[in-house]
């Protein structure tokens, strides 16, 4: 199994220096890559985010479409 890295809000507002609040608002404005959710845990693929920030940080719906709908 492939080792696939997971970040919780608080590391990914890290990234973005954003808190985790923000974070989470971003998501329900859907301004960021969508989460994925492990038993109610929320948790960001880490490449989906570094993929996300190299393409200018567009809306989620943006970087679906960019991202040829993953």
């Amino acid at each position: 199994m492939a080792n696939i890295n997971l970040l919780t809000a608080t590391a990914f507002g890290e990234i973005l220096c954003l808190s985790k609040r923000q974070i989470f608002r971003l998501d329900s404005s859907g301004k960021i890559p969508a989460p994925i959710r492990i038993n109610g845990a929320v948790r960001w693929r880490q490449t989906d985010i570094e993929r996300w920030v190299s393409m200018g940080c567009p809306d989620r719906k943006t970087f679906e479409v960019m991202n040829g709908g993953e």
